[in-house]
């Protein structure tokens, strides 16, 4: 089981860095404007909305899996959503969207979290063990995101001040902690 688990976290690397390598953000030069909403404002709705559904699933195959292990996926995706959200309704807005309407498309797309998670639900009860390919698979791809982008991006802080180096090394080992613990409860 371990094998296969690795294999799955290695697969969720892959498939994020084929994502990443083929799919490609086109770019308009028409501005923007109440009559021409910029294509970056579509792609984010769209991509907002995989994004949740995926989230939706995740959640609900983290509690099949178990209570603590859902409990804190759940934490997890929380903490991530809403700084994600506001980023998501400043780019509609920025983009030309009128405030109301960029406020109801990121509804509709949080939304979408629901769906996923009724999938998630279903495909669990039809395919024995889905919860335990999904997770996996996951993991490998916040593992991608983390080394390909986080990484990069934390190395970047200054380090003529040692209080910014220090408070990542922080953050890391009690975000480690927070794991273990997780890991206690079960």
């Amino acid at each position: 089981a371990n094998l296969k688990t690795s294999l799955y976290i290695l697969a969720g690397i892959f498939i994020f860095f084929i994502l990443e390598k083929f799919i490609r953000w086109r770019h308009c030069h028409i501005p923007t404007s109440k009559d021409h909403i910029h294509p970056v404002a579509t792609l984010n709705v769209i991509g907002d909305g995989v994004h949740n559904m995926l989230d939706g699933m995740i959640v609900a195959a983290s509690f099949a899996v178990s209570v603590p292990i859902g409990i804190a996926t759940t934490l997890a995706v929380i903490l991530h959503e809403i700084p994600q959200e506001i980023g998501d309704f400043g780019i509609l807005v920025y983009t030309g969207m009128p405030v109301k309407k960029a406020l109801f498309m990121n509804f509709i797309s949080a939304l979408t979290a629901v769906v996923g998670a009724i999938i998630a639900l279903a495909l669990e009860s039809r395919i024995h063990g889905f919860s335990k390919y999904l997770l996996p698979i996951t993991a490998g791809g916040f593992l991608y995101i983390g080394g390909s982008d986080l990484i990069p991006e934390l190395h970047k802080v200054d380090h003529a001040k040692i209080s910014a180096p220090l408070l990542q090394l922080v953050f890391i080992m009690l975000g480690i902690g927070v794991m273990a613990l997780l890991v206690l409860m079960e």
